[in-house]
């Protein structure tokens, strides 16, 4: 599956739009986690934990848009983007979204 942030691809032409794709994941930190970062808050230095955690979110909600462009019979996703929103206390939302086509062969 080819997954640009362009709304074209050059020496490509769209066969058929398919529309808005989606994949999503809730992610929580844990205690651990939580602990470790305000120590590093006095220090200063990166949240490895959180880092892990973001990535790791990114990947899944990623993967989650592409299945979901595959069953459509995208070969394609234009536009594409992550979003990252705080949607309880210690927990956030990664979204992946696109648009899904068919390019021409």
């Amino acid at each position: 599956m080819l997954v640009v942030t362009s709304s074209t691809i050059e020496n490509k032409e769209v066969d058929e739009y398919l529309g808005l794709v989606v994949g999503s994941t809730v992610r929580a930190r844990n205690f651990g986690s939580d602990i470790l970062a305000q120590l590093k808050n006095i220090i200063g230095g990166e949240l490895q934990g959180y880092s892990k955690l973001l990535n790791r979110a990114r990947e899944e909600a990623l993967a989650r848009m592409i299945n979901q462009a595959e069953e459509k019979g995208a070969n394609a996703i234009l536009a594409f983007r992550f979003q990252t929103s705080a949607i309880a206390p210690g927990a956030s939302e990664v979204i992946a979204f696109g648009t899904a086509v068919k390019l021409k062969d």
